[in-house]
């Protein structure tokens, strides 16, 4: 596939890096440094140049590409782009970054859905990394939670910890825990490296476990994997932007919310906007502010500024005063490994939230939804099972526990008429059927797909 990526900023780079394997890729900024910097590391070809500018298009060969993707800093440059290079190439499938909410509702959003306005797919970042706060929110202990079937069925990552009900027990030991959880352990990393769950592997602690479960029972298998936690209820929001606003609307009304902006006039559109929730305007690094309310008492301090040094430094302030559970956003995603090892619990890099969404779009229809896990080296699929076309053997009707897959894929659940099934080795692959797969090594993804969906 012909791919024209429009911008080299965190998801440019790390898509071309990505995808650069098995597509014919270019990407084109204006910034020649991070251009450069792709053709050391990857070998990718780069075009210098405005992204919205037709010359520029036509020679980063937007006449022959099957698909650009726009992810500048600007959504206008972003739409723009999009729209020149629907006259420039009537067939392109054309995918936007959109940040700015005016654009995704009303009669714009509307143009977007009709193709009145030419951006065939639009992805709004701050709404997934506002989804993915709100899963690790709703359920205690987790690293990471990931939506399949709509919301039917999760994902979660944790980390095992010492005194958890598990630790020292096989996998196969779960469901003598939980005679009425249907669950399945999808990965195990131990120590960063990958083991195949098997059910008489044995849980360690600070394993981090991948398991997958029927949405609303994730909380009781996460308590199996380490001491239990009490619903979250006190909930701090640092910062008031679109993340730390769309966030508090989300959960005011199941939990207590206090959301810091430093703004006097946001502060003001924020007290109007939101109902039940405290907006206090402040520094959120003010030490002073943060004993006045209670942070000692706050079940989880998420800070979600645009500004990476004051998200590290207040939730460092918040973990030191005794907030049980910090979240940082950090925007440079070679920042997220270091500040976790110092006293942040989650640090999330939003082009790691936004990547699977635009892999799933590259994949084609018969993936519809890509999750990128652990810095892109894993990820999480749902593959729809279709019967081979043109002869070649198919896993339609086999059962699970007959289809080879390749070494690192675990089959976790099935979407069977819109309802969610854990995976069991006897269950009878049907046509149609929604398989949710973990792969620790992504690129079996191309082997994945001719075994569940044979060209």
């Amino acid at each position: 596939m012909k791919i024209v990526i429009l911008g080299a900023g965190a998801v440019g780079s790390t898509l071309a890096s990505l995808l650069s394997q098995e597509n014919d890729l270019v990407v084109v900024d204006h910034n020649s440094s991070e251009l450069h910097r792709l053709e050391e590391e990857a070998d990718i070809k780069t075009l210098l140049g405005g992204a919205s500018y037709p010359n520029i298009l036509v020679n980063a060969g937007i006449q022959e590409a099957d698909m650009v993707v726009a992810v500048t800093g600007s959504d206008e440059t972003n739409i723009v782009s999009c729209m020149i290079a629907k006259v420039l190439n009537k067939s392109i499938k054309t995918i936007a970054r959109v940040r700015e909410i005016s654009y995704l509702k009303g009669k714009t959003k509307e143009a977007m859905d009709s193709g009145e306005i030419p951006v065939d797919i639009h992805i709004s970042p701050e709404q997934l990394i506002t989804e993915h706060i709100q899963g690790l929110i709703e359920i205690p202990g987790s690293l990471q939670v990931m939506e399949f079937g709509q919301g039917k069925l999760n994902l979660v990552a944790v980390r095992a910890v010492e005194g958890g009900p598990m630790i020292g027990h096989e996998i196969g030991d779960l469901k003598k825990h939980m005679p009425k959880i249907d669950s399945r352990v999808a990965a195990i990393f131990r120590k960063g490296e990958s083991i195949t769950p098997l059910g008489s592997t044995v849980i360690e602690a600070n394993d981090e476990v991948f398991f997958i479960s029927k949405k609303g029972e994730a909380s009781k298998v996460v308590n199996e994997m380490r001491k239990k936690e009490e619903p979250y209820k006190n909930i701090i929001i640092a910062g008031g932007g679109k993340i730390g606003a769309r966030l508090a609307k989300r959960i005011e009304d199941n939990h207590r919310v206090k959301i810091i902006e430093s703004s006097n006039e946001r502060a003001k559109r924020l007290s109007e906007k939101l109902e039940s929730s405290i907006v206090l305007e402040g520094n959120v690094c003010d030490k002073n502010l943060l004993y006045d309310e209670n942070v000692e008492n706050t079940d989880v301090f998420a800070a979600v500024t645009n500004d990476d040094e004051a998200n590290v430094m207040s939730c460092l302030l918040a973990k030191e005063m005794g907030a049980h559970k910090t979240v940082a956003l950090i925007n440079n995603p070679a920042y997220v490994d270091l500040v976790q090892t110092k006293g942040i619990d989650i640090a999330i890099a939003p082009s790691q939230i936004t990547i699977g969404t635009f892999l799933a779009e590259i994949e084609g229809k018969d993936v519809v939804r890509v999750h990128s896990l652990r810095k892109g080296a894993a990820e999480a699929i749902e593959a729809i099972a279709q019967e081979s076309k043109t002869g070649k053997p198919s896993s339609i009707g086999k059962e699970l526990g007959e289809i080879s897959l390749p070494e690192g894929v675990t089959i976790g659940a099935l979407i069977r008429d819109n309802k969610g099934m854990i995976a069991h080795d006897h269950v009878h692959l049907r046509e149609n059927d929604h398989v949710i797969l973990f792969l620790t090594d992504k690129s079996a993804i191309k082997q994945v797909k001719e075994t569940f969906a044979p060209k």
